[in-house]
């Protein structure tokens, strides 16, 4: 099953064609992978993202590609969860073009929204603790730190903190009841 397409005012999230390798590869190349797990080399990095585009048929979830109305390709939002984390994680990954514009939290809202219609019951954001960026956009999506929360596999707190999300933080119907 390929990446459901979903539209936002602004935005199309898609599935990923291998075309957007080549901005994915400058991005972990560049300082903005600072906080992220950057794949080491061109191998590593293929695995990756041949991850996010085939999580969608071993698990009903995945990576989308984000792109704005007028076919700019700005980044990543991806619901995942790899053998090393403990639970299913939103995280999101954008370019330097996409920075002050609202792309991130648009895009991320509809994943979520998607998410919970799909039956989730919650989410975790896995954030670098100094990625102020990251943690700010989990907060402005209602999400909150949870201290309790397992940590992927190797991970340490010094290393990682967990948003958590919930349909009723984030903005889903039963917000508003």
């Amino acid at each position: 099953m390929p990446a459901p397409v979903l539209h936002t005012p602004r935005l199309t999230l898609r599935p990923h064609v291998l075309s957007d390798m080549a901005p994915f590869w400058e991005f972990f190349r560049s300082d903005r992978a600072e906080y992220v797990d950057a794949p080491q080399n061109e191998s590593h990095f293929w695995y990756g993202f041949a991850s996010e585009v085939g999580s969608w048929d071993l698990m009903g979830h995945g990576g989308w590609a984000v792109d704005t109305k007028g076919g700019d390709f700005v980044g990543q939002v991806a619901i995942t969860r790899p053998p090393h984390f403990p639970e299913t994680e939103i995280g999101w990954l954008f370019f330097e073009s996409a920075e002050g514009k609202g792309y991130a939290s648009e895009a991320a809202t509809a994943a979520l929204h998607w998410a919970w219609a799909q039956g989730f019951e919650t989410l975790v954001s896995y954030i670098h603790p100094k990625n102020a960026r990251s943690i700010a956009l989990a907060e402005r999506l209602g999400a909150v730190m949870d201290s309790a929360a397992a940590l992927p596999n190797g991970e340490t707190s010094k290393e990682t903190v967990v948003y958590r999300h919930a349909p009723d933080t984030d903005g889903a119907p039963e917000a508003y009841a």
